[in-house]
């Protein structure tokens, strides 16, 4: 039987990537063991190096320290990471079935009408839309190639750059909180049994929960599709109709308008409010009569939109 393979504090942060101070800042939040002591010196075996690989594993991940000690404090109580670690992956995985592309700078100009445009490719790459290539100043990695299809339809019909940029940033604000929401519900009706232990999901748990992600994970997209379909016929009908409207003819000035009323509409008329008084009254009644009518054609319009049969 070979002995344990013992390091020296330096040694384990070189062969563990991890500095000395962070070793150190391990051991007092109770993330490391302690080293054994040989005389004068620390000793660290390679349980410490297998240890911190773990750490560092779970921060890529994503984990905090505090939710890493729980995990580690579970596995050193006997219970399994693999099951949790899968679940992370599943959740990490792909939430489309979109495959990334690269495009270099000469296509990128040519695709948006030929003119270089420093400053929309730098807010492009802030925002994500284009990713710059380690070592390769003119390529680009596009994740979402149909993303930057929008773009350049939108480009094309005659839109700025900048302002698709401005509008892709408030459609991400909305979006997020609607994606935010659905992880609300689903964790509130779906995940909370496997979250709210006092210890992590054990490893069938996790296993049970990482299936129901990819279950759900179409479901999300699904949803917004089909609302989105929706609203967008009942707004875009809408928003036509108003526009239409508001390009008619106007009519003519009322006071180009012969009115005739029966004698007899006048004299009723008169003793209601008094001949002085009889255009002020003919008038105000037409325009409660008008309103009304809108009134009416607007809660018509509505019950159409809503698919919603007219009342009897």
């Amino acid at each position: 039987m070979q002995p344990a393979v013992e390091y020296r504090i330096e040694d384990l942060a070189h062969l563990s990537g991890a500095t000395v101070r962070t070793i150190r800042a391990y051991q007092d939040r109770g993330l490391l063991p302690r080293p054994e002591r040989r005389g004068r010196s620390n000793v660290y075996t390679d349980a410490h190096l297998a240890r911190l690989h773990q750490i560092a594993d779970l921060l890529d991940r994503g984990f905090t320290l505090a939710s890493i000690k729980e995990l580690l404090e579970a596995w050193d109580a006997g219970r399994g990471l693999g099951g949790v670690l899968g679940l992370v992956a599943e959740v990490d995985g792909p939430w489309t079935d979109e495959e990334a592309g690269r495009i270099t700078r000469a296509e990128l100009d040519a695709r948006f009408g030929g003119a270089p445009d420093d400053a929309a490719v730098a807010d492009a790459v802030e925002l994500g839309v284009l990713e710059q290539i380690p070592g390769r100043d003119d390529e680009f990695l596009v994740p979402s190639p149909q993303e930057l299809a929008v773009a350049v339809e939108l480009h094309a019909a005659g839109v700025p750059l900048l302002a698709i940029s401005g509008h892709l940033r408030e459609l991400r604000v909305h979006v997020e909180f609607i994606a935010s929401r659905f992880l609300d519900f689903t964790t509130e009706h779906v995940f909370a049994r496997y979250l709210d232990g006092e210890l992590p999901p054990t490893d069938d748990e996790a296993a049970e929960a990482a299936d129901l992600v990819r279950r759900l994970r179409p479901l999300a997209q699904q949803t917004v599709d089909a609302e989105l379909a929706r609203a967008m016929r009942i707004l875009a009908n809408r928003h036509l109709r108003d526009h239409l409207d508001g390009t008619t003819t106007p009519p003519p000035p009322a006071e180009d308008i012969p009115v005739a009323l029966p004698a007899s509409t006048i004299q009723a008329v008169q003793q209601l409010v008094g001949a002085e008084n009889v255009a002020a009254f003919v008038a105000a009644a037409a325009e409660r009569e008008v309103q009304s009518r809108k009134l009416d054609q607007m809660a018509a319009t509505n019950a159409q939109y809503a698919g919603v049969d007219e009342l009897p």
